[in-house]
């Protein structure tokens, strides 16, 4: 009879026996107290919005006697109604819309072509270019204005929304080129010499070879050069000053007075301004995800 065989396994040392459930324990808390904390931030965040959201719906009366914390008694709509009929609010959403995709679209394309001649087509000085395009986008508006100013003054620009799509267009894609040059810098070049040896021209290159890989990234700066252009104040303000080439930020601006302030008005108007961006939001944002994920796999 053949002698039956157990092969026996080394036992554990003692010490991983108590090591191993206690690092278990230990990323059990850890991960826990990061989810509290990332739900107590997003809460803080939502205050000013939850505020907003409360004194958009109260009256003025209700405003002044109880102030901006309290629960508003009753539903009160005719912030909402004064600020859609005192801006004309349809019309500066459509130029909020028009400008803003304007600069998206233009901003993506002009850094497309800044990124490519710098990332791909190796320029001279190319690290010179991109640093003056960084320090471009790190200068504040406050800089820029008078010379931006008496520029449109100069030109027959000024009081016309062409003025601020170009402006923006320039400001967006600086940042948009210094990311785009970083990203095609690091451009496969088996892919690239596999098309010039098919005899694709550098056009071709571009829009059949470049473009497609990396369309998930134009998308990620389109959202965003929407959005921050949607947001911007001081610019606009300047620029145009006629009621009806106005956008909604400074329409918003138009509400308040010297002496005199409509705080629930105030707050219906930012609230109504504030749906566009969201929606749009909303509706990208399977595009946004996508887009930093596959710059993350890249």
């Amino acid at each position: 009879m053949a002698a039956g065989i157990v092969v026996l396994e080394p036992a554990a040392p003692p010490g991983d026996l108590m090591i191993r459930p206690r690092d278990r324990f230990h990323r059990g808390v850890a991960r826990w107290m990061v989810l509290a904390l990332t739900v107590l931030v997003a809460l803080t965040m939502m205050v000013p919005f939850v505020i907003m959201i409360l004194n958009a719906f109260k009256s003025p009366a209700e405003y002044s006697a109880h102030g901006p914390l309290s629960l508003p008694s009753k539903l009160y709509t005719d912030g909402l109604v004064n600020f859609w009929n005192r801006v004309n609010f349809p019309e500066k959403l459509v130029n909020s819309i028009v400008i803003s995709g304007a600069v998206a679209l233009l901003g993506t394309v002009v850094s497309l072509l800044n990124a490519y001649a710098l990332g791909i087509g190796r320029v001279r000085g190319r690290l010179w270019i991109v640093a003056i395009f960084l320090f471009a986008n790190m200068l504040p508006q406050e800089a820029l204005i008078y010379p931006l100013y008496y520029l449109a003054k100069a030109t027959g620009l000024y009081n016309n929304q062409l003025s601020v799509i170009i402006i923006f267009t320039v400001i967006q894609s600086a940042f948009g080129t210094y990311l785009l040059s970083s990203v095609f810098g690091t451009f496969p070049p088996s892919i690239l010499e596999a098309a010039a040896l098919d005899g694709a021209s550098r056009w071709q290159v571009l829009w059949g070879v470049v473009f497609p890989i990396s369309r998930p990234t134009l998308s990620v700066l389109v959202i965003f050069f929407f959005i921050w252009t949607w947001n911007e104040f001081f610019i606009p303000l300047v620029m145009l000053i006629d009621n009806r080439t106005q956008t909604i930020p400074v329409a918003l601006a138009s509400l308040q007075g010297d002496r005199l302030m409509d705080a629930p008005t105030i707050n219906a108007g930012s609230l109504i301004s504030l749906l566009p961006a969201i929606i749009f939001f909303l509706i990208f944002q399977r595009t946004l995800t996508r887009g930093i994920t596959a710059g993350a796999v890249k």
